[in-house]
């Protein structure tokens, strides 16, 4: 078979489990699974960052502003090769790509999460998703086989990638689409947490609409 990312011809494995479970042999070759890091080792308990405190600065400050976010758990670090594999996703189209997050993202997911919530993947505003094609979020998303539900809408048309930090809190990202949230236990879903913006605004957003147990989990914290 072809690597999904090098596409270089491997054989994978064949063990015992896979044929009694029908479980996938992996998309990826070993070289290149080697190289995604899962996040580990000592970090802030409330925002997945790597940390030696259990509470990072950031997420006192928005403690203080009195987020809904509870808190977040990410999958991997954001390297070069996170970047590389991230850029082809996303910005170049490659749908296929998602399923070579598929075991990582399912381990962590269900280590931190129970099977009772529902997921709300971040939107793309129409502009950014007939460009894409699809919204990576969403697509993360499906690999947990959890009902989602599709409450929010993006009113800001401007790439996070393309925004300062300081921009990035400024202005309102989404508003209700009409979905009830209400008391649900709700997991946002996003692929990347980089100042916490995002997901903390859409967490507010839920809050108000009725969500009262809000998190989030994001492939990559940077």
């Amino acid at each position: 078979m072809k690597c999904l990312i090098c596409h270089d011809e491997w054989m994978p494995p064949i063990s015992f489990a896979m044929l009694f479970t029908l479980r996938q042999a992996d998309v990826c070759c070993p070289r290149c699974r080697a190289r995604f890091i899962r996040l580990e080792g000592n970090r802030c308990e409330r925002c997945s960052r790597l940390s030696d405190v259990p509470i990072c600065a950031d997420c006192i400050k928005w403690k203080q502003r009195k987020s809904a976010l509870k808190q977040n758990y990410s999958v991997y670090i954001y390297d070069d090769w996170m970047k590389e594999v991230m850029n082809r996703f996303k910005f170049r189209g490659d749908y296929a790509l998602v399923e070579a997050f598929r075991h990582d993202v399912c381990a962590v997911f269900n280590e931190h999460f129970s099977s009772d919530v529902f997921l709300v993947p971040i939107p793309l505003s129409p502009s950014r998703l007939a460009e894409r094609g699809f919204n990576q979020a969403e697509a993360i998303a499906s690999l947990l086989s959890l009902p989602m539900i599709f409450a929010l809408r993006r009113i800001d048309d401007e790439k996070q990638s393309k925004k300062t930090r300081s921009e990035r809190f400024v202005g309102r990202k989404f508003c209700l689409t009409g979905e009830d949230v209400a008391e649900k236990r709700i997991v946002i879903v996003d692929d990347i947490y980089t100042t916490g913006a995002t997901v903390h605004e859409a967490a507010n957003v839920l809050y108000a609409a009725g969500a009262r147990d809000i998190s989030s989990f994001t492939l990559i914290r940077s």
